[in-house]
């Protein structure tokens, strides 16, 4: 029997982008007066992911904490994982999982030559990277594209960084390429104050 809902959905209006389009993600957006007391906390930062996956608190959580150890916990070094998780993004095209990153990447070392190089990267030109940044980026794509990373790139990563932070790596990527699934079905719009980065380093088109 299923659990009975604890709110009713609320009728909420079309949201305005910057650029004037009307958007709407295909759950609404909750805001904490939607959520139990004992949930609120889930939308402590009022981001359109966490409004939306705020309708299963549990699944909530679960990803959140795996999130918490790939940003706070893990030893790999926070570039590579940024450049990791921003080629997921460049390759399925999310603009929110992008957009933020950009953000976050910055904090923690990522420069705009990094980013410009992903699209190099994934173009095949050459870029200025050092190698240890240029095999994440082929991990990433291909786990994004092939499934699973290849011998020789895993073989390269090897090289570069111990078993605890590959395996930390290759998680990342895993589970980025999931959120970017779960960002896109449930077609999260990017909040305004985001957009900026999509004009600054464009995603390639469809």
């Amino acid at each position: 029997m299923a659990e009975p809902l604890w709110w009713d959905p609320p009728e909420r209006p079309i949201e305005k982008s910057r650029e004037g389009n009307w958007t709407m993600a295909r759950l609404p957006y909750l805001d904490r007066s939607d959520l139990l007391p004992e949930h609120q906390d889930l939308l402590a930062r009022n981001l359109n992911l966490y409004r939306v996956l705020a309708h299963s608190p549990r699944a909530a959580r679960s990803l959140n904490t795996l999130a918490r150890f790939i940003r706070d916990g893990s030893r790999l070094d926070p570039r590579l994982r940024e450049l990791a998780i921003l080629q997921v993004a460049y390759l399925t095209r999310s603009a929110w999982g992008f957009s933020h990153h950009v953000r976050i990447g910055r904090e923690v070392g990522v420069s705009d030559d990094d980013i410009r190089a992903i699209a190099d990267e994934t173009g095949g030109r050459p870029t200025e990277l050092e190698p240890a940044a240029r095999a994440v980026l082929r991990a990433a794509r291909e786990m994004t594209t092939d499934l699973a990373v290849s011998d020789e790139t895993f073989s390269a990563l090897r090289q570069e960084i111990d078993n605890e932070r590959l395996t930390d790596l290759i998680v990342t990527i895993a589970f980025y390429n999931g959120l970017v699934r779960v960002l896109e079905t449930m077609q999260v719009d990017v909040e305004d104050d985001y957009l900026p980065y999509l004009d600054e380093f464009p995603l390639p088109k469809v």
